[in-house]
């Protein structure tokens, strides 16, 4: 069974493209074309069940259509519809060199002057120039590399020098 720490969200199925099972996959992360995957991971009614791609293109930046083994139909195609689309860490950690900032959805946040864990990372805020991390409590820190002075992938943690203050706010 796939746990959900073993893998991080990089998009979502959107319709069904054409008659021939391709579906719609909008993305924030491009790793599975970077990496050496075979699969992607769906979730569908709350279970993470791998997809083996037959092929993909892109379409733009953010949106490639996805043919699935198996899914030969646009019926079986719109069943995918909504479904959140998940990537394998260990496939991940294996494939690149630096880490997708979508990877780190889930690490830690730990302050470097007193090792005391801050928060957990809920969602990464790319809208901006100004990339934020946004913690489960809503906390907003700034993912600036000056800031970050460790990121430990083994235990999921990132070690930052918060400006004092950051947290009041």
């Amino acid at each position: 069974m796939i746990k959900r720490e073993d893998v991080y969200k990089i998009g979502r199925l959107g319709k069904a493209h054409g008659v021939k099972g391709e579906v719609s996959f909008q993305f924030d992360d491009d790793i599975f074309d970077t990496t050496d995957a075979d699969y992607l991971i769906l979730e569908i009614d709350g279970i993470l069940v791998p997809f083996f791609m037959e092929e993909y293109r892109f379409r733009n930046d953010s949106l490639a259509l996805v043919k699935f083994c198996d899914v030969d139909t646009q019926q079986r195609a719109s069943e995918l519809t909504g479904c959140d689309v998940y990537f394998p860490r260990s496939v991940a950690d294996e494939g690149t060199e630096g880490l997708s900032l979508s990877m780190l959805v889930g690490f830690d946040i730990v302050d470097a002057s007193n090792n005391k864990v801050v928060g957990k990372i809920a969602a990464i805020d790319d809208s901006t120039q100004n990339v934020l991390f946004e913690l489960e409590d809503g906390t907003l820190i700034p993912a600036s590399d000056d800031l970050i002075t460790n990121i430990d992938t083994n235990r999921r943690q990132i070690i930052m020098q918060i400006p004092e203050g950051l947290l009041e706010i």
